[in-house]
């Protein structure tokens, strides 16, 4: 595996490379700020999954990730944060990220986060009792956790009640009451914010 880490952190670079290094098949690169992550994917890309300080100089919000998920070719892209927001978190799962990586995870927890989405899978960080994500997953039921999270896959309502076997009403009913619990405007943006919440 060939990863591509940009981070403006020396130390945080170091030992993700060290850790790296010391799993088989895995070769990590890097470079410290978005313009030579840019220059590195056009000259050796697309990698297995490239990582990017969300904060770190070129970035320019969000727009680095844009240009990353272009240039690295349908290869993942996952973004590295020091100060983790839902809605930072749920705008760039929106826009393709393959996740957002807390940096206050442990070395061993952010190898296997690596790991995992260089790989093309999913990879959810535990998230703590009294963390937005578990207290507001603790105020769905069963149900409205099974809706939201075919929110979440981009089911139409249709699909919804035909893979729960419910009606169309009740997904409708089901939909109104997660928009009131979650603070959303519509379904797309309950998605979100469950998303950027680490729920699904």
């Amino acid at each position: 595996m060939r990863i591509l880490i940009a981070d403006d952190h020396d130390l945080l670079r170091d030992a993700l490379v060290l850790f790296l290094h010391q799993v088989e098949s895995m070769q990590a690169v890097t470079e410290s700020d978005f313009p030579g992550a840019a220059e590195r994917l056009q000259r050796e890309g697309p990698f297995d999954l490239v990582l990017l300080d969300v904060a770190m100089p070129g970035m320019n919000g969000l727009d680095g990730l844009d240009q990353a998920l272009s240039l690295n070719r349908d290869k993942p892209v996952a973004l590295i944060s020091g100060n983790l927001h839902a809605e930072l978190a749920a705008e760039a799962l929106a826009r393709g990220a393959a996740g957002v990586l807390p940096k206050t995870l442990s070395a061993g927890a952010m190898v296997q986060a690596i790991r995992a989405l260089a790989r093309g899978e999913a990879y959810e960080t535990a998230m703590p009792e009294d963390s937005p994500g578990a207290v507001l997953m603790r105020s769905l039921t069963p149900r409205e956790r099974q809706v939201l999270e075919a929110f979440c896959k981009g089911l139409s309502n249709r699909e919804i009640a035909e893979d729960l076997a419910i009606s169309e009403p009740t997904v409708k009913l089901h939909a109104k009451t997660l928009c009131r619990k979650l603070g959303a405007s519509n379904r797309t943006q309950a998605a979100m914010i469950a998303r950027g919440a680490g729920l699904f």
